[in-house]
């Protein structure tokens, strides 16, 4: 009786370590665990220029090319308000430091794919209406967790 006791004691001690270092080392689905390294990924960034040649072959003014770099990290963007005029083209530099995320501005159908970790994308759109709208990672529930931000068009 007393090895059963003593065998059941090793048994809960035993399982409740595997419980503690397994349940605290779970990824949250779609997302990859930020303590490690992703390999080195080519960054994908436009160099802003002074002007640019539009498909019809015409140069184009970028005095009113507004450009942004938001940081993707676990649960956050930076910056949380991004603030231009109406009729600005706005360029975001999405870079991603950590984890899989991507950048989604619905009213303006501006998106950059999934990035994993060290990745940027760059995406321009036409701020054409004013207004306060919203700006946030699609990846899991990373949005209802505070990754997200507002674009002020005023």
């Amino acid at each position: 009786m007393k090895n059963f006791a003593i065998v059941a004691i090793v048994l809960l001690l035993v399982g409740g370590v595997l419980f503690a270092v397994t349940s605290n080392k779970q990824p949250a689905p779609n997302e990859q665990m930020t303590d490690q390294k992703a390999p080195a990924m080519e960054e994908k960034t436009a160099s802003p220029t002074a002007t640019s040649v539009s498909p019809t072959g015409e140069a184009k003014d970028e005095s009113n090319v507004k450009t942004v770099t938001v940081e993707g990290k676990p649960f956050s963007l930076t910056p949380s308000q991004i603030k231009v005029k109406q009729g600005d083209t706005v360029r975001i530099v999405f870079k991603n430091t950590g984890g899989i995320h991507d950048w989604v501005l619905d009213e303006f159908d501006a998106r950059t794919k999934q990035l994993s970790a060290g990745e940027s994308e760059t995406i321009e759109f036409v701020a054409d209406k004013k207004g306060s709208f919203e700006y946030y990672c699609s990846v899991g529930n990373h949005r209802q967790m505070g990754m997200k931000g507002t674009l002020v068009v005023e």
